[in-house]
Order: C-alpha cells, then structure tokens, then sequence
C-alpha cells in the first residue's frame, strides 16, 4: 500500500548501512545501478545496437552509475562517447573502478571541453543522451559550470531520448524544484526507491516517465532505517471493505453533513452524495431550517436535519444541540462545507466539538480553528482536518508560500499540534498523523488539474466520511479516500483534457473509477 520515499539523506545512509552492516560493496551497487539503466533504456527504445549515445558523467555517484552504463551500452553495440565533465583523475572510489573498466573495455572518452553549449552537435546528433552530472545530493543552485552543462545536455535533448539517472540534474531531491533549470529529461530512472522530490508536481516537466528500479539494497535496512514519508499505491484500494450481501443500510455506514449558509447550500449536498457514492447507507445533511429546500435541491437520496426555528437560515449555538441528539445514530461527521463565517457559526462549533464520533473538519469550520483558540482543544484523535494551503498557512500562523515550500513539514506539524490526521490538499495532497508510525507522511501520486474546482474538497470530505462510517480507521480512511479521488480525477482528465468538469462528476466518477480499478 505503501512505497518508501527517502529523502536524499535517507537514501544515502541506506547506502552507507548497506556497505557498512550487510557488507554489500559499493562497486555492486553501482554495478547494478548500470545494469538497471540500461534495461530502461532498452524498455523505452528497444534495440541500442547502432545508436550513438553520449554519457555525460560527473565525479561522483551519479556519474559512476553513467560510466557503468555507458559499459553495458559499448557492449551492446552502440556507438557509445562516455563525456566526462572533470579531469579523469578526480574519478575515485566506484566511479574510478567503473572508468578503469570503461578503459579497458575501449570505451571512447571525451572531457567536457569537447561539448560547450554554443556548439552541442559537435559530435552529435545523437539518439541517447544520459544524464549522470548531479546527483539526489544536489542542493542549493547550479554554479556556473554546471548550468552550462544541463544547458548542453537540453539542446541535444531537443534531438535525441534523454535518460537522467536517479535524478534530473538540477532538481532539488528534497523539494523536486529547479534551481534555477534542470535537465528536461523523457525518462528518469531513479534507483531503489523515488526520491520524496521526484514526485513533486513541479518536478513532473523534468522528470518524464518515472522508472523505480531496485539495485540491491537489503529489506532489513530499510526496516531499520525508515524513510519519513511514503507514496501511496493502487494497493490503498484492496483495504476497501468488500459488500456484504447480507448488508443492510443500517450497517452500511450512517454519515451526518454539518454545512450549508446562504449562499453556500451546494457544499453539504455534494460532501453528502459524495458519501453515498462512497458506500455509505444512510446520509442525513444537517443545516439551518430556513436552507433545508435549498440543500435537498430536490434530492430524494439525501436526508435532511432541519434546525432551529422554520425560516431561520444563520446558525445558532443551540442548533448544536439538536445536532448532538443526533450523535448516537450516526457513524461518522462532516463539519464544515458551505458553514459561513458568521459569528454564529463560531459559537454553534464551540458547543458541537467535540462531537463522539470520527469527525471530517473542513471548509469553514477550519477557518474557526484558526480563529478561535478555545475550539484547539476540542478536537478528538480520531478527527480529520482536510485544508487546503491556504488553511493550512491560516492554522499554523504563516503565509501560503511557507506552507508551499515544505507541505510534508506544514501538514506533520498541524497533525502532532492538535493530535489529529491532517489532509493538506493540493497536487500530491499530503496526509500526517499525530503518531508518526510506520510514516511521518504518506503523498498521493496524484497531480490532477480536474480536481481543482469548487466543490471538490467537499466531494473528499464526503468519501474519507463514508469509509470512516464503514469502519476504517482515520489515517487509512484518509490515504484511501485521497487516491480514490485521485482516480476520479485522472478519469476526468481523459474526458475533458482541457478541464471544465464540475465536482459533481467527481462524485459521479467514484463508481466507474473503482470499477476500472477492479478490472485492471
């Protein structure tokens, strides 16, 4: 369900315990490094026999791995130039013992010299150009040689397949942003495990086609040494629980939908068809009396909770009483889509939290967490804080742009403050929570410009509130409901490729996603 994703740090010391604790040389690793490259390449473009490949390689590990494979391409038969960016004599360790065999086995060798951006095709055209200059230890910007480099390897990528190893030259391992430009490659292959910046939105135009290939590091030291964070796979959808024939709508969940003002009636309607969409039997949306035809909207699946006296549309600290009447009956809550900003509202949420079941707090009701210092301690370990960036920044007391620059730190730090799992939205939405335990993290592979559109948060409140109700615990219920989502919106995308879906074909999208899924 889960696949590691190491920060460049992590990565490095898995090398380092590997070599120190099992004793598995280095040289292996690289070996295995080439030999994984090149099955790659020869998964992206066939037969190499005959095509001219340049392999730019720098004096550390990165170009190591480019030297092993510029081996395994010689022997192959292609027309191989192994281009390296400093003086030979700098190449020690692996990437030393790797030249002195490219050496040996003729391989023909330029310097960099040779390959000054105002002259690329010097010896080219070329069918393959390798990236192996930077490594995941790149940080900070590109000096002046090194841009001149990633420059070079672009313009003959305009002309040929460019392979990065591990990672784009240029990208930041941690973050997966430029600084300032990267290699654009068509494929990367990144080598045991992604590294948590590779799959980064921002990372995705450099990267291409990502390609996870295992080269030897031992189960055990992973185990020992855990990665932070993780990515969340398909395999999320197999803790679906399976329907029971003998299932009765009672059993099948109970989901309550605390939202909806004037003006905001749409919100606690989609968060509530999204939970029946997601499995849930019974769903009741719960709001001011005045606004209850406007929530139905004509909905016959849909149940309603009108409260306080008829006509009244503004929310009341005593609605929150009726509402608690309700607690018992119910498995799950949403609290929050469309709920306003009126001081009402603030007042009914001191008096509901905490509520006695799983709770989904989004939308509004976040904004008065935010506000109000004396609902932070209402909060129960099995809620769920669903904000998107900019209420995040508004919960932690900062700007968007610091919640943007480390969302994993941005949404650990809200789940261990208020000891709840936190959803930080957004392309590769993040999800934490309080403990830490087996992940600090887990990230959606998902980056999908469909789901940006009004709506969509409350259609994700609404299934992670169905799967609550149907007995997943928060953190699974969240990474189940997040991809699912995710999968939604990738289905969307191929049937408006320019966007312009609404969020209630997110909602409608939540079957034929799963079936997809099941047939695949």
């Amino acid at each position: 369900m889960f696949e590691p994703l190491p920060t460049p740090e992590e990565m490095a010391e898995w090398d380092r315990k590997t070599m120190e604790e099992i004793g598995i040389h280095a040289h292996v690793l690289m070996e295995n490094a080439g030999r994984e490259a090149f099955a790659v390449l020869r998964e992206e473009l066939g037969d190499v026999a005959g095509k001219r490949a340049v392999l730019f390689a720098g004096p550390g590990n990165n170009g190591g791995d480019a030297i092993a494979l510029s081996r395994n391409l010689h022997e192959a038969g292609a027309d191989t130039l192994l281009a390296l960016t400093r003086p030979q004599s700098r190449y020690r360790a692996s990437a030393g013992y790797n030249l002195k065999l490219a050496k040996s086995q003729g391989v023909p060798i330029c310097g960099r010299q040779r390959f000054e951006p105002a002259r690329p095709g010097v010896l080219g055209p070329f069918d393959i150009v390798v990236d192996g200059l930077l490594g995941t230890g790149f940080a900070g910007a590109l000096r002046p040689d090194a841009l001149e480099m990633v420059r070079s390897v672009n313009l003959l990528g305009k002309k040929a397949f460019v392979l990065a190893l591990d990672i784009p030259s240029g990208l930041n391992g941690l973050t997966g942003l430029p600084s300032p430009t990267a290699v654009a490659a068509d494929a990367t292959v990144t080598f045991e495990a992604a590294k948590i910046g590779l799959i980064s939105p921002e990372a995705a135009p450099f990267t291409g086609r990502l390609h996870v290939r295992r080269i030897g590091i031992p189960g055990v030291i992973k185990t020992k040494y855990p990665a932070a964070a993780a990515a969340v796979t398909r395999d999320i959808l197999k803790t679906l629980p399976a329907p029971d024939p003998l299932m009765h709508k009672g059993r099948a969940g109970r989901v309550l939908v605390v939202g909806g003002s004037p003006g905001l009636t749409g919100a606690p309607l989609l968060a509530a068809l999204a939970a029946l969409r997601a499995g849930a039997g019974l769903v009741t949306a719960a709001c001011p009396h005045g606004l209850e035809p406007q929530v139905k909207a004509g909905v016959p699946d849909v149940m309603t909770l009108p409260l306080g006296a008829p006509g009244e549309t503004e929310w009341t600290p005593g609605m929150a009483d009726e509402i608690k009447e309700k607690a018992p009956t119910v498995d799950a809550v949403v609290i929050g889509p469309g709920l306003g900003r009126a001081p009402g509202a603030g007042a009914f949420l001191e008096r509901l939290l905490p509520f006695g079941v799983p709770a989904v707090i989004d939308a509004d009701a976040l904004f008065f967490l935010a506000e109000e210092s004396n609902l932070r301690n209402q909060l129960a370990d099995t809620d769920l804080l669903t904000p998107h960036p900019g209420e995040m920044a508004a919960l932690l007391g900062c700007d968007i742009a610091g919640v943007q620059a480390d969302r994993i730190r941005a949404a650990t730090t809200l789940a261990r403050a208020r000891g709840v799992t936190a959803v930080l939205k957004g392309p590769a939405t993040v999800v934490a929570q309080s403990s830490g335990e087996p992940f600090r993290a887990l990230i959606s592979p998902h980056a999908c410009a469909n789901l940006a559109v009004g709506g969509s948060g409350d259609a994700l409140s609404g299934i992670i509130a169905a799967l609550l109700a149907g007995g997943v615990f928060p953190l699974p219920a969240a990474c189940l409901g997040v991809y699912w989502h995710g999968l939604a919106g990738k289905r969307l995308a191929a049937r408006f490729p320019r966007r312009g879906n609404t969020a209630s074909e997110i909602v409608e999208e939540l079957g034929p996603a799963l079936k997809e899924w099941i047939h695949a």
